[in-house]
């Protein structure tokens, strides 16, 4: 609303909310297109059938957008209460070369993350989510298998978010940076332990503090993400720091003057 107003796109603060205040001060519907697309059916056949498909406390259909290491990513209508295993095995043809499942997001890259070895019986509503530790988001499910290095793909998401910071909020604005570059230390090589534990620390510093979502969305991911993985943020710094050994062991060798060239 702001940009079509020739402002600065920045989120604003509510109260009030565009139903009763919107667009040059008019009442705005503002809504997700498969969040109108419903209105219809439901005028025309009731809310007794729309309750009536899926789970009672989230009823309806989903469009699940199944991505990452499938053999049929696509879009999926399916009632929510479907099994995630379903989604992602009997709908999207499961894991190519039947490899195991690393991690899942379950809804979009700002929603926390679920380890592969904990996915059975979580089924995809907000309820469900909610108790496996995650959230529905927007029915985005991506699926990394067990050679996907999620030091990596955080770095990446990182990146997305720190693009998409409008600036407003102070630690939003700054931390998504911060996050950015300990995440980017770590892919290169030069990360430390103290690290790992300054990721959390600056995503629990976004979280609550900023206008709109994008701080949650920001923080969630890095936070759960370290947190649910942290074997794998501590590989990456062993890694780096079993090379530096390596280096200066063979730099010492390199330089040590041979015994048979010492004057008695």
């Amino acid at each position: 609303m702001n940009s079509i107003e020739g402002k600065r796109g920045y989120p604003r603060v509510k109260p009030p909310f565009p139903a009763q205040n919107g667009l040059w001060g008019n009442p705005t519907t503002i809504n997700n297109v498969e969040t109108l697309t419903n209105v219809p059916p439901i005028i025309n056949k009731g809310w007794e059938w729309f309750s009536s498909i899926g789970e009672p406390k989230h009823p309806g259909t989903l469009l699940f957008g199944v991505s990452g290491h499938v053999n049929k990513p696509g879009v999926y209508e399916l009632p929510t209460g479907t099994l995630l295993t379903d989604i992602i095995y009997k709908f999207a043809g499961g894991v190519p070369g039947d490899k195991k499942i690393k991690c899942v997001i379950p809804g979009g890259s700002s929603m926390p993350p679920l380890r592969g070895d904990a996915l059975e019986g979580i089924k995809m509503d907000a309820e469900s989510l909610r108790a496996a530790g995650s959230a529905i988001g927007t029915g985005g499910i991506m699926v990394m298998d067990e050679d996907t290095d999620l030091v990596k793909v955080l770095a990446r998401i990182a990146k997305f978010y720190h693009h998409e910071s409008c600036g407003q909020c102070t630690p939003c604005r700054e931390g998504t940076g911060w996050m950015l570059k300990l995440l980017n230390r770590i892919v290169d090589g030069k990360g430390a332990s103290r690290d790992i534990d300054l990721l959390v620390s600056v995503a629990n510093n976004i979280e609550g503090n900023t206008v709109c979502a994008l701080g949650e969305a920001a923080a969630w991911p890095v936070k759960f993400m370290v947190t649910r993985f942290r074997d794998e943020f501590e590989a990456a710094v062993k890694e780096k720091l079993a090379l530096e050994v390596k280096n200066k062991v063979h730099s010492m060798r390199s330089t040590a003057t041979p015994i048979a060239n010492i004057e008695i």
